[in-house]
């Protein structure tokens, strides 16, 4: 039988987590859906970018701009870079993996648009590469990163860095931070249309 007190270990450490994010990152995260939403509404596309797990997180904060995340609106501009398989296979191969991301960006970006980089570690070889490409060529840039940062910090706009060294629990904080980062924007949309 499973032993109910590793269940709620996982559970208080969540908790704790998401306590830690409140009282320190607050401002910080406000501060990230302020520029992204200024970005949106002057016309700016989202695009994401991350391994692994939080390549899954990419397509899903994506999905939830470009379709809908709460309420009825326009879409709005949003792509994971981490979903065409004959794109990122074709970089791969001709350029080397940690091309896949920053090959997207020089193709596809604009000095209006936001790169949301993100990372557990803040070291990935192909995300710093992505962010570089992202500030040649004048676009906002954010990490959502673990741990103390990594080398990504320095390379972002901005950081968000979860209190964490726990990849589970940074995953955990990414995903919660994305969805709060959406509903700002979202709500702000909404409040644009129209008469």
């Amino acid at each position: 039988m499973t032993d109910i007190t590793a269940i709620t270990a996982h559970i208080d450490e969540h908790i704790e987590t998401a306590m830690a994010v409140r009282k320190l990152l607050g401002p910080v995260v406000a501060e990230a859906a302020d520029a992204l939403t200024r970005r949106v509404m002057a016309g700016g596309r989202v695009y994401w970018c991350g391994n692994g797990g939080s390549a899954a997180d990419s397509q899903h904060l994506a999905a939830e701009l470009l379709g809908r995340f709460k309420r009825e609106r326009r879409a709005i501009g949003s792509v994971a870079l981490t979903t065409d398989t004959s794109v990122l296979t074709a970089i791969g191969n001709d350029y080397g993996f940690e091309d896949v991301f920053a090959r997207q960006v020089e193709g596809l970006m604009n000095a209006g648009d936001v790169l949301v980089a993100i990372s557990t570690s803040g070291n990935s070889r192909n995300l710093l590469l992505a962010l570089e490409a992202a500030a040649a060529r004048g676009a906002y840039t954010l990490g959502l990163l673990g741990r103390d940062g990594g080398s990504m910090r320095d390379k972002c706009s901005l950081a968000i860095v979860v209190p964490s060294s726990d990849t589970a629990r940074i995953q955990e904080m990414h995903i919660m931070m994305g969805h709060i980062l959406c509903d700002v924007i979202e709500r702000s949309v909404c409040e644009d249309k129209p008469g």
